[in-house]
C-alpha cells in the first residue's frame, strides 16, 4: 500500500528520462490494463529486451532473464510513490543491477553540505577505507554530492561497494538520492558511466495538492 508520506502544499515525484536498451524499470505496482501480472510484465519485458539487444537467446534464455526479472522485481518493487526502482541491464545474459532514486522532503537541518554527505554515507564508519567524495552538478538538479564507498557485511565475507548521488532544492525543500550497493565490486565500476548519465536524467516533478479537489 503507498504511503501517505508528505503533508505539503505539493507533492513530488520523479521524471527520469533513462536509455531503454541499458535500463529497465520496475513498476511500483501491477497495472491490469498493461500486465495481467507480474509473470506477464517480466516475460513480456524479457522479450523485448533480447529483441533490443539484436539477440535471439531461444526460449530457454527468455525464460532465463524472466526469472530474474521475475525475482527483482519480487526484491525492489517500490511501494512508495517517490521512490524509483531501475535494472542496470548490460546486455540479456548479465546479472541486472538495481539502482534506485528518491525524492522527498528534507528532513536534515543546518548546513546543507554536511546534509548532502550524510545522505551519501560519506562519513560512515564502517567504510573500510574513506570513501571517495566528490562535489557533482546536473543541470536539472543543480549542485549534489557523490560518493563511491566499500564496507564489509557482518554475515559474508564479501566486500559491499555503494555508489550514492544527493541533490538538495531549497525551493521546494526537498533531497533527491540515487543509489545502488551490491557485493560485485566489478559491477558497480562497470555501470558508473551509465549510472553518472542516468544522474543527469532526473528532474523533479511538482503537482499543487487541493484539497478541494
Amino acid at each position: 500500500m503507498t504511503e501517505n508520506w508528505v503533508d505539503l502544499e505539493h507533492e513530488f515525484d520523479l521524471v527520469i528520462d533513462y536509455d531503454a536498451s541499458l535500463w529497465l524499470e520496475i513498476p511500483p505496482r501491477w497495472d491490469a490494463e498493461s500486465w495481467s501480472d507480474i509473470d506477464s510484465w517480466a516475460s513480456e519485458c524479457a522479450e523485448l529486451f533480447c529483441r533490443s539487444h539484436a539477440q535471439d537467446p531461444g526460449e530457454s534464455g527468455i525464460a532465463f532473464l524472466a526469472g530474474t526479472l521475475r525475482r527483482c522485481a519480487d526484491a525492489f518493487a517500490p511501494e512508495r510513490f517517490d521512490t524509483r526502482a531501475l535494472l542496470h541491464i548490460a546486455s540479456p545474459t548479465t546479472m541486472p543491477l538495481p539502482v534506485f532514486a528518491a525524492v522527498r522532503p528534507a528532513e536534515e537541518e543546518g548546513e546543507r553540505e554536511a546534509a548532502l554527505r550524510a545522505l551519501v554515507q560519506a562519513d560512515d564508519p564502517d567504510a573500510v577505507e574513506p570513501p571517495v567524495v566528490e562535489m557533482f552538478h546536473t543541470e536539472n538538479l543543480g549542485e549534489g554530492v557523490r560518493a563511491l564507498r566499500y564496507v564489509r557485511q557482518d554475515d559474508a565475507p564479501e566486500v559491499l561497494a555503494g555508489l550514492r548521488y544527493a541533490w538538495h532544492d531549497d525551493e521546494i525543500d526537498t533531497d533527491t538520492v540515487l543509489w545502488t550497493a551490491t557485493d560485485d565490486v566489478g559491477q558497480v565500476i562497470r555501470a558508473a558511466k551509465d549510472i553518472e548519465k542516468l544522474a543527469h536524467k532526473i528532474q523533479i516533478r511538482i503537482w499543487d495538492v487541493d484539497p478541494e479537489d
